[in-house]
């Protein structure tokens, strides 16, 4: 007997040591698993801070020019806008590199400067009347190559026929930074100006007002409507109804139909029918409200199922009606997992491309919009845009853009969480 009683005992000792090497073996595969998530997630992170980064600095040249008042007096508006600041910004590179003589040469020496730089100089002068008469100092936007070059992004080993930087350009750059005429400054031109085909001038300002505009869209009709859906489905809707069980089943398919299909609703709706402008942040925020919406009534379901029985069969004990016990008691407990499923769902809206890209915002865009109305493109296609840009200076713009998105994402996220805590109720 006591035989058989230390055989079982052993057998038991055997399976638990068996079952305990098998939970550790477990958690150290779910330890791995999330090591390895992180690593891919910080590699990720990593090559886009260290490719974008360096379009938050942009590099300026200072020229010297002379204020002529018989050219420029009077400083008005209408008048500068005759005057050839382009020519006297030539004429100041010139005369800081007087050898260079050759029509070729010239080309290349101009090349320097952005294109953008005869614009600078007439605001600096609207800006600065008093100067007229005087040789002042103005620095102004470099060109993209030299900007590439300053941030040590172009290879200089590289034979000269196959870097858009030539030798003599790379020499007459080393003269003006020995002479502290370059200078890498806060790049507020990205943040301030609209697309631009020319690199140190594009920006995200259109891009960023665009997609705020939509997110403005889309909150405001897919959260009342999400919510009133989800309260009606799940506190009012008569249970075991074909209907509504139809309309359960479309509204959980709908929250996995790919994003383009929503962009081909929208075309086909808002711009073949109701004739609405294409690339405008209206219908952008209409075709999004209809991607978001079973997120948010999916999500919202969840929050009102996740309130305990008891809240509501004491609401109805006491006198309350249905819609009183909905309203006053169940739906301020079950708020912070809709606001929190809303904001996700907004979060994903932003990200999107393809739904966009079907509705006409992938047009060329150079002014902010000042209304819904007005034409607009969004951050995930600005990126697109940029992107599919060969040019060196687009693809740091590209990877900044991105960082720009993966801050608003994060700071919607951090709103998602902050708000579930303030209003969460314990019971």
């Amino acid at each position: 007997m006591n035989n058989d009683a230390n055989q079982t005992l052993e057998i038991v000792k055997s399976g638990l040591a068996r079952r305990r090497r098998r939970e550790t073996r477990f958690r150290w595969y779910g330890r791995i698993a999330i090591f390895i998530a992180m690593a891919f997630l910080a590699l990720l992170l990593f090559s886009i801070l260290a490719r974008g980064i360096s379009a938050f600095q942009q590099t300026y040249i200072a020229v010297d020019v002379y204020l002529n008042p018989e050219e420029l007096a009077p400083p008005t508006p209408e008048h500068l806008g005759k005057v050839d600041f382009e020519g006297l910004i030539r004429q100041s590179l010139r005369e800081t590199f007087p050898e260079v003589t050759g029509r070729r040469q010239k080309r290349a020496l101009y090349r320097l400067v952005s294109s953008s730089a005869a614009y600078e100089l007439r605001d600096w002068v609207l800006q600065h009347p008093d100067q007229l008469g005087k040789a002042v100092t103005i620095w102004v936007l470099a060109g993209s190559d030299v900007d590439m070059y300053m941030k040590g992004a172009v290879d200089v080993s590289v034979p000269e026929d196959q870097r858009r930087l030539k030798d003599d350009q790379i020499r007459w750059i080393e003269q003006l930074r020995q002479q502290g005429r370059l200078d890498l400054r806060f790049n507020k031109v990205f943040f301030l100006n609209g697309d631009s085909r020319e690199p140190e001038q594009a920006g995200i300002l259109v891009a960023f007002k665009g997609s705020l505009y939509m997110m403005i869209v889309t909150l405001a009709l897919s959260f009342p409507l999400g919510i009133a859906a989800a309260i009606y489905l799940e506190e009012f809707a008569p249970k075991k109804n074909f209907w509504v069980d139809m309309v359960e089943i479309n509204i959980n398919n709908l929250a996995a139909v790919p994003s383009i299909v929503f962009g081909l609703l929208g075309l086909a709706v808002f711009l073949g029918y109701f004739g609405l402008p294409r690339s405008t942040p209206l219908v952008g925020g209409l075709t999004l409200t209809l991607m978001t919406l079973p997120t948010v009534i999916i999500a919202s379901r969840a929050a009102l199922t996740a309130v305990p029985p008891s809240i509501r069969e004491a609401a109805l004990g006491v006198g309350a009606s249905r819609t009183q016990t909905v309203f006053h008691h169940v739906l301020p407990l079950a708020m912070p997992g809709m606001l929190t499923g809303a904001i996700i769902g907004m979060a994903r809206a932003l990200g999107e491309t393809a739904p966009l890209l079907m509705i006409g915002m992938v047009a060329f865009i150079v002014d902010p919009p000042q209304g819904l109305l007005d034409p607009a493109t969004a951050l995930p296609v600005q990126i697109y845009l940029w992107a599919d840009s060969p040019e060196r200076g687009f693809v740091e713009r590209t990877s900044a853009a991105i960082i720009v998105l993966l801050v608003f994402l994060g700071l919607m996220n951090l709103l998602a969480v902050l708000l579930r805590r303030r209003l969460e109720k314990r019971w």
